[in-house]
């Protein structure tokens, strides 16, 4: 069996794995230069900094048997269960959020190891050359290859919300032992990560996301939106300097749920995140159910 695995995300890469040690031939086709889709870190004066998902979660025994493989071999460890809740900046305790020392892409990285990865490279169709096809990715960007029928429907169904995230680079730490924080109620600010405290080099760098209000209003230009976030920072945590700030625009961040654990027409199948409680975890499942479908 041929398959074409479009998005190189969590999604794509958990099917493309199932997949090939299940004896399909598989390709894997992404239009940007890298693996990871939204599990992304990307460097910044000789760091990378996680500036998609903030951590992971891990509940399902299938995707704790992946995790246990990331944490043997030193490429996960599990960060912390604690972060703060603002207003009042008080701590709540949850699941275990999971990080990478080595950035979250490089998860991601790990995934494609081995298989026929095909980077900046742009569909305008659904690929007819295969026996089946994934699209793994969000709906209103699946939507773009003119999928059949069910697909097209399931995709449009689909309910996405902006974010840009801000990499705050200080020029030493002010803030103390912060970990994470979830910020409710504010015009601009949703959460705010400690980069350095959850991949373990102690950099001082904060990572903040927006809520998807500011981001609707700067999508055109992102960059905008950098110094809104940064002066939101610095008086949520009592900040004196001024950070260097970089942003990255996430026009699809945030679904909202949708039922089952793929879509699916023919040939062609849809998967990601959007099919469960918005996680890491469930994009690797989705895509996993659609292969375990597609081998059955």
């Amino acid at each position: 069996m041929d398959v074409v695995v479009v998005g190189a995300g969590v999604a794509g890469l958990s099917c493309a794995r199932a997949l090939s040690e299940g004896g399909a031939r598989v390709r894997v086709v992404e239009r940007g230069r890298v693996v990871g889709g939204r599990l992304a870190s990307k460097r910044f004066d000789g760091r990378y900094a996680d500036l998609g998902a903030a951590y992971f979660v891990a509940d399902d025994p299938d995707f704790e048997t992946q995790v246990a493989s990331w944490e043997a071999r030193k490429l996960a460890r599990p960060w912390t269960d604690t972060l703060r809740v603002y207003p009042g900046g008080e701590p709540s305790t949850g699941p275990v959020r999971w990080a990478a020392p080595g950035g979250l892409r490089s998860l991601a990285a790990d995934l494609a190891d081995g298989l026929d990865v095909r980077l900046s490279t742009t569909l305008d169709a659904v690929p007819e050359d295969a026996d089946a096809v994934v699209l793994a990715m969000p709906g209103p960007q699946a939507l773009r290859l003119d999928p059949p029928p069910a697909i097209r429907a399931a995709a449009e169904a689909q309910t996405w919300r902006p974010v840009i995230a801000a990499v705050l680079t200080y020029p030493a730490r002010e803030w103390g032992d912060l970990r994470g924080a979830f910020v409710n109620d504010h015009p601009v600010l949703a959460t705010v990560c400690d980069d350095g405290d959850r991949r373990g080099d102690g950099a001082p760098v904060l990572v903040a996301h927006s809520t998807a209000e500011l981001a609707a209003q700067h999508l055109d230009h992102p960059e905008a939106a950098g110094p809104i976030l940064a002066e939101a920072v610095g008086e949520l945590l009592s900040l004196k300097s001024r950070p260097e700030v970089h942003v990255h625009r996430w026009t699809y961040a945030q679904p909202e749920q949708v039922d089952g654990s793929f879509a699916h027409d023919g040939r062609v199948w849809l998967c990601g995140d959007a099919f469960g409680k918005p996680r890491v975890q469930t994009a690797w499942l989705s895509g996993r159910a659609v292969a375990r479908a597609l081998l059955g």
